[in-house]
């Protein structure tokens, strides 16, 4: 079995979440994304790109928005895709990396990738804030955003 680190487009990107992501629909841009292929197939990708919180769009910090391993027998992936990002992050000059768990998962991902725990964000709906609903029901009423708080972690480059 080998395990190889490999460039891949948007497009690629998307489409792999959009197969394989347990939760999340794919995001609608990145800054640079990095996928992981066995044996010359796609296994894997993660995204890196602007912070979605205005608060920490301060230039030089990258969100990871998107970490999906599209098998199961394949034990560290999202590790490797973190320090991958991280890697590639602090060469083009970026200071800060931010990234979200759900309170279900075990955060044992960023961790083993450098990051540390910043803090536990409340659960918001954007139709109490906006009045209306965004992307968080469909058009049949279903929920399509995890419910709950997140936990943010942080790793300084």
């Amino acid at each position: 079995m080998t395990l190889e680190r490999v460039p891949l487009s948007q497009r690629e990107a998307r489409a792999f979440v959009v197969q394989h992501h347990r939760h999340n629909d794919a995001t609608q841009g990145d800054v640079f994304r990095v996928g992981l292929e066995r044996d010359g197939e796609l296994v894997a990708v993660a995204q890196a790109g602007r912070p979605v919180a205005p608060g920490l769009q301060d230039g030089r910090s990258l969100e990871i928005t998107r970490v999906c391993v599209g098998v199961e027998d394949l034990k560290n992936a999202c590790s490797m895709m973190y320090g991958a990002l991280a890697r590639a992050a602090e060469a083009l000059g970026y200071r800060t990396l931010w990234t979200y768990t759900l309170e279900s998962e075990s955060g044992v991902s960023p961790r083993a990738a450098g990051f540390v725990l910043d803090g536990v964000i409340d659960e918001r709906s954007w139709a109490e804030e906006s009045g209306r609903p965004r992307y968080e029901e469909n058009l049949f009423g279903e929920r399509t955003t995890p419910a709950g708080p997140k936990f943010r972690w942080r790793r300084d480059l």
